[in-house]
């Protein structure tokens, strides 16, 4: 659900309750215990994980695939992100949250308080929880709601042992701990879905507190390298998932991909449904705007008659479609993904825009429009009839 309009009057209103009702159905729910309580660590320790070391090059063993969960101290709003995560002995990690991610946002408000932020080490659990950490939810979305609409049933949630925190009883294992904000190390290199080594930086100490896990939990993580790798096919359901809230805010957009090859951030496709003179780059300006698009680096917006799903239809609207003097669109000083590689500082770099649509008289295009080249229904119903025929 991305939208619920509210009607005006009584009446109106009475009829969108049974919405409201379904709704609450997607709210989590507290339990005082679940599976991922009934083993608690008086004496936590990282070194019994099977945590990875997956190139030659890293720095040293990494959590990939951890939810971190933490609260925004102002507003009381709880949030899932996967940050990677160094070990650097039993009781401590590097949390590599960068700027644009919220928990990082959560940690910097705490730091202006003078206070560490409490977090917790989500490891394993419902397909829709993990989902919720890894897609980028609207500002302000409780993710435990968000992965409670996923699923269409609230998600229940334990208090965490040593920390003031909740998290999903369904988990796999749970590390309870702080992030000190002051307590800066030195973290990587490490590979990366850009299929670089990132270079060292400098991020904040996690420290264990607390754990809990299930009688036999089952550790959870992923490969991260060069793409296209198993990240992919998480990226296409966050793909087809937030296409309707795209289209909320630009109903013209008929479909949107993010090459997997392209790390989904490097590059995205829109196909639109075009109706005014400029309208492409008013898709990539609105786009670039949008939460976590704003990182998108480059952006290719096509007529609707291209699918954006097939990247040699896309190459064809492109050089035929597009003028590169007239419809290329740079961008210097954006914000750009922390691990961009080609960015020529940390975090800021530029944007690129292509318009591949077809152009018309009102954008200034004075030639005639060459038909383009399709097969006739006549002859599409004489090809179908002969591989009907031969039962093909």
């Amino acid at each position: 659900m991305t939208r619920m309009d509210m009607p005006p009057g009584l009446l109106g209103k009475l009829k969108k309750l049974p919405q409201l009702s379904k709704m609450s159905e997607s709210f989590p729910k507290p339990v005082s215990s679940g599976p991922v309580t009934k083993v608690v660590q008086k004496n936590p320790t990282f070194d019994g994980l099977p945590i990875l070391k997956t190139w030659v090059g890293d720095a040293g063993r990494f959590i990939t695939l951890g939810l971190v969960a933490t609260r925004h101290p102002e507003t009381g709003v709880r949030n899932l992100g996967v940050y990677r995560m160094q070990i650097v002995d039993g009781q401590h990690v590097i949390m590599h949250w960068q700027k644009h991610k919220r928990g990082a946002q959560h940690s910097e408000i705490s730091k202006a308080k003078g206070e560490r932020i409490p977090a917790a080490i989500i490891i394993g659990g419902e397909p829709s929880t993990v989902f919720s950490g890894i897609a980028p939810v609207p500002e302000g979305l409780d993710k435990y709601l968000f992965s409670g609409i996923v699923r269409k049933k609230g998600i229940s949630t334990v208090r965490c042992k040593t920390i003031d925190l909740e998290v999903p009883a369904n988990a796999e294992i749970v590390l309870e701990g702080y992030v000190d904000p002051a307590d800066l190390r030195d973290e990587g290199p490490f590979g990366d879905h850009t299929g670089y080594y990132t270079p060292v930086e400098q991020y904040p100490t996690f420290t264990l507190t607390g754990a809990m896990h299930r009688e036999n939990p089952v550790y959870l993580t992923t490969v991260v390298g060069k793409p296209i790798l198993e990240d992919a096919y998480v990226g296409k359901v966050i793909e087809r998932s937030f296409l309707p809230l795209i289209q909320m805010f630009h109903p013209e957009v008929v479909d949107f991909a993010m090459p997997a090859a392209g790390w989904f951030q490097g590059m995205a496709i829109i196909s639109i449904k075009k109706s005014y003179p400029g309208q492409a780059k008013k898709v990539m300006m609105g786009l670039w705007g949008t939460g976590q698009l704003a990182l998108t680096k480059m952006f290719i917006v096509v007529d609707d008659d291209v699918d954006v799903q097939d990247i040699n239809d896309v190459i064809w609207a492109i050089t035929t479609r597009a003028d590169p003097a007239r419809d290329t669109t740079i961008i210097n000083n954006t914000p750009t993904d922390t691990l961009d590689p080609a960015s020529p500082l940390v975090n800021l770099g530029s944007k690129l825009g292509i318009d591949a649509t077809q152009k018309t008289i009102q954008e200034g295009f004075t030639r005639e429009v060459q038909e383009k080249v399709t097969v006739d229904d006549r002859t599409r119903g004489l090809v179908d009839s002969r591989w009907s025929t031969y039962g093909l």
